[in-house]
Formats: structure tokens, C-alpha cells, sequence
């Protein structure tokens, strides 16, 4: 990575997320720098999908503030804060794709919507985008006729479409077998790697964190703040915290709680 991959691209500075009276998490803390994975990891019911909703202006903090390149992105006007969203692409954990158009279709409303190409340029994007995630040739298929691995990376294509500088990807990984999981981890990789795109992912899929994280916060559900923020090797590793170690442990503690199996 060149020097500026380490530069803050996304900041959060006391961030406290509550439904009404009931405070979630309190007094999250965290940088992305940019061109980085971030992780957002968790046990359930810790607030990670919440997490991801304040990052993208779909839920307001309690308290707190949330920055893009140094900028205010809590405090912003309407407009500061529609042309910040305009850098963000965002793929929910289903996928989110209209069942009622074909691939191409999908991937082209943002384009039909945000830009004034014509029909000829946004089909050579369409195609461009859906060939980077692995899809060329699909472009007539309607997501019932593909699989759970092609949805989710139809939906990277479409939150790609607009080449943002932030991609935030809700569970990518989740329902898909371990060979279309490590598929799109590097996928992931790719879009890191050659378009210069920091990814911030919410998942508990230790397999995936291993794979794509360079940093991830853990929220701890126990004391509604984050336990820790790092590397996730090093925090299984090396963490304090009995907690984090057994997250990111729980495989290796699972099998060694197993009883042998006896001999035939």
C-alpha cells in the first residue's frame, strides 16, 4: 500500500447508538484509513447492522459524530450530505436486488438515476461491472435464476456502479457455502487491491475475517461499547479481554471441547 492508504478516510468520535431510551452501544471510537477492509464484528444483537446504518446516514446517533475525509458527515446540510452519499455504495445482507429486473437492469438504476450517460455508455458499464465481480455473460438472468453467491455479487456490481470511495457490505458472506464465501472474500481482496476501494464489513464469519480484515473494531454486547480495536490476529492472539480471545477462538475452542471420537 502507498503512503496514502493510511489516511483517515472514515472517523468515529463517541459515537452512542440507542432506540429511544435504550442505549445499543455507547462511545464507539475508530478510524478506517484509506483503501483498507475494516471489520465490524460482534456476537448477535451487538449492534453491528446498526453500526453499519449510522455509517451511511440511514439511522442518526444518540450522540457522537461521524466524519468522511476530516468532514463532518453528522453535522453536514442536506446537500454537503447527499454529495457524501454519492461516494458511498452499500449492499444489504440479502442483496437487495429487484427480482423483477434482469441483472443488467439492477446494476444500471444507479446509473439511469445519478448520472446523465446514455443507454449505450450505461450498458458498457453494466457489463464492465458485472464482468469485475464475476458475472459476465449474465447480464439477462433475473436473480431467481442465478445462486445466493451470484446475488451477492450482483449487488457488489450495483453498489459499485457509481465507483464510490467507500463500499460497506452488510454479512457478504452469510448462507453461502465455504467455497462461494472464499469467492467473495476475494472479490473483496480485488476491489481493495485494484480500484482503491476502502470496505467496511459487517460479519461474524471468522473465516472471512481472517481472510479480508486489516483492522476490525469488536462490540461487545456485554458492556454496549467496543472492546477492542486492532487486527483481529492480534486480538486472538493477544487480547486481555477473555471475551475476544474465545470469539475469535471459537472453532479452535470447539473442537478441542469435542471428546475424541473412539477408535473403530
Amino acid at each position: 500500500m502507498t503512503a496514502s492508504a493510511h489516511e483517515p478516510h472514515i472517523e468515529v468520535r463517541g459515537l452512542t447508538m440507542a432506540y429511544g431510551s435504550f442505549v445499543l452501544m455507547r462511545d464507539l471510537r475508530f478510524t478506517v484509513a484509506r483503501r483498507e477492509v475494516f471489520v465490524i464484528m460482534g456476537g448477535s444483537g451487538c449492534g453491528k447492522s446498526t453500526l453499519l446504518r449510522h455509517l451511511v446516514g440511514l439511522k442518526e446517533p444518540a450522540a457522537g459524530e461521524i466524519l468522511y475525509d476530516g468532514r463532518s458527515f453528522t453535522g453536514a446540510d442536506p446537500a454537503a450530505r447527499e454529495a457524501m452519499l454519492r461516494r458511498f455504495g452499500v449492499m444489504y445482507q440479502s442483496g437487495a436486488l429487484w427480482s423483477s429486473l434482469t441483472l443488467a437492469e439492477n446494476v444500471a438504476l444507479p446509473l439511469e438515476q445519478f448520472t446523465t450517460l446514455d443507454r449505450a455508455r450505461i450498458r458498457e458499464l453494466v457489463s464492465y461491472k458485472l464482468s469485475l465481480v464475476g458475472l459476465a455473460g449474465f447480464e439477462d438472468f433475473h436473480p431467481s435464476e442465478i445462486s445466493g453467491g451470484m446475488c451477492k455479487r450482483a449487488g457488489i456490481a450495483r453498489a459499485m456502479a457509481l465507483d464510490p470511495e467507500a463500499l460497506f457490505l452488510d454479512e457478504p458472506s452469510a448462507g453461502l457455502d465455504p467455497l462461494s464465501a472464499r469467492r467473495l472474500d476475494d472479490l473483496i481482496l480485488h476491489l481493495r487491491d485494484c480500484l482503491g476501494t476502502t470496505i467496511v464489513i459487517v460479519t461474524h464469519e471468522l473465516a472471512s475475517i481472517f481472510a479480508v480484515a486489516d483492522h476490525a473494531v469488536y462490540l461487545d454486547v456485554a458492556t454496549r461499547t467496543q472492546g477492542a480495536v486492532g487486527d483481529p490476529r492480534e486480538m486472538r492472539n493477544h487480547s486481555p479481554r477473555d471475551e475476544i480471545r474465545l470469539f475469535l477462538n471459537r472453532g479452535v475452542a470447539d473442537d478441542a471441547a469435542s471428546p475424541p471420537t473412539p477408535a473403530a
